[in-house]
């Protein structure tokens, strides 16, 4: 792909993560919420913090930075972004919530090749919008196929009621 993205104006959720500005589509987007404690489950790869009960559904809880290989920082303004991945609520950690803005097509390029990029597969374009730079994702790629089976089971496990 080269060129413009999208023909249309995104609009986007922009947060913080390690300094820099990301977004995501809000078309994703499901809601932003505080911080709330985890339950931890072992043997998951080390990103996935745990889960949340959301409202009765239980909601993995991915660390971005943690599967951007950045040193994970909890603070106040840690908040936790639920998106509609594949139809299920998953929620990434991020440093701080910024705003939402529409995002002309005309500033939306495709993600330039960079070498050496480990995360190079999670980023879909860049945002040049007045002097900033928003490097846009593809959460659809954050997680591998294995990697959302296992958020699955695990959801399935503890949605299971035991029976007596």
């Amino acid at each position: 792909m080269s060129g413009q993205m999208e023909s249309k104006d995104m609009q986007v959720v922009i947060f913080f993560l390690d300094g820099e500005e990301y977004c995501v589509d809000i078309s994703i987007v499901r809601e932003v919420i505080r911080m709330v404690d985890l339950t931890r489950i072992p043997k998951l790869p080390e990103f996935i913090e745990g889960v949340i009960n959301l409202r009765g559904q239980i909601t993995t809880v991915i660390d971005l930075r943690k599967r951007f290989e950045m040193k994970p920082v909890v603070n106040d303004n840690n908040r936790i972004i639920i998106v509609d991945l594949k139809g299920e609520p998953i929620g990434i950690i991020v440093d701080s919530v910024l705003e939402v803005m529409k995002v002309p097509p005309g500033q939306i390029d495709d993600m330039p090749s960079i070498k050496h990029a480990r995360t190079q597969e999670y980023l879909k374009g860049i945002c040049k919008v007045d002097d900033r730079i928003l490097i846009l994702l593809d959460l659809d790629k954050i997680l591998t196929e294995l990697e959302f089976a296992q958020t699955e089971t695990i959801k399935e496990d503890l949605e299971t009621p035991d029976t007596q």
